[in-house]
């Protein structure tokens, strides 16, 4: 990105504001190339503090942006494009979506014209840089997807993916992390009831969780590979895992996944 394009970031609650701070800390961005928009501008004082250009007025922000980026709720995307609509200039501009649910093509319908649209998708794991971002799109240049790849990559890791996918990598990514949040809670409270303080336990469980998911990504090994490396014949880590697949652990992850896909899919289509 250069130093005389400006992005402006429609909607600058956690996602929005993670990125913008990922995207001056890597170097990327200056503060001033890039404007937040809110409703409640007393939310941003830290921001206009540091140089970022903030604002309430969304039609003000998207006119002198080279990028728009869409981070607003499902259920208030309609209103916003309505609004942004005389200030995109196709020709010129292109839009990147955050929006669980929503497509290329939607977004394209609501404004009538045929602007270049890309999703991205991260997690709440952005705030501290680690989102896993998987990006997709229609109609965007391979110049324009690299650039947005490249915006991402300041909080995390990215992957380009077809777009039919995406609503797929919202219950994957997206809502991943609560459920492996919930995994942590559940070995944590486990630790506590064999012996460990709450707080020791939780430090525990989180390590050994950071550990294993490393070990994938660094050896880049299956997990079972991994997990044969720790169970030994008649051994206590495969009475363990015996014992939680019986209770349907495997099961219960793959279902939650499966309806999560489903209903991140209706979030933008049941607020028509």
């Amino acid at each position: 990105m250069n130093s005389q394009q400006h992005i402006a970031i429609l909607g600058s609650g956690n996602i929005g504001l993670s990125l913008a701070k990922g995207l001056v800390k890597s170097g990327i961005c200056k503060p001033a190339q890039i404007t937040l928009t809110r409703r409640n501008l007393d939310a941003l004082d830290d921001y206009a503090a540091a140089g970022y250009q903030v604002t309430n007025q969304n039609v003000k922000a998207a006119k002198k942006a080279d990028i728009v980026i869409l981070a607003v709720l499902p259920q208030q995307l309609n209103k916003l494009l309505e609004e942004i609509k005389p200030a995109i200039k196709s020709e010129k501009q292109f839009l990147v979506s955050v929006i669980s649910g929503v497509s290329c093509n939607d977004i394209r319908e609501q404004l009538e014209m045929n602007v270049q649209v890309i999703r991205a998708m991260p997690n709440t794991a952005i705030a501290i840089g680690d989102s896993m971002t998987c990006i997709a799109t229609d109609n965007g240049s391979t110049k324009n997807v690299n650039l947005v790849k490249s915006l991402f990559d300041t909080v995390g890791v990215t992957i380009q993916i077809n777009e039919e996918l995406m609503t797929a990598a919202t219950a994957l990514c997206a809502c991943g992390i609560a459920f492996f949040l919930r995994s942590v809670r559940a070995a944590s409270q486990g630790g506590t009831e064999i012996g460990f303080h709450a707080h020791d336990a939780l430090k525990m469980a989180a390590q050994t969780a950071k550990g294993a998911a490393n070990l994938l990504l660094q050896l880049r090994s299956h997990p079972e590979q991994e997990i044969d490396k720790v169970t030994s014949p008649k051994g206590c880590t495969i009475a363990g895992l015996n014992e939680m697949e019986h209770n349907g652990f495997s099961s219960a992850m793959i279902k939650g996944i499966k309806l999560s896909a489903v209903k991140a899919g209706d979030l933008y289509k049941s607020e028509d």
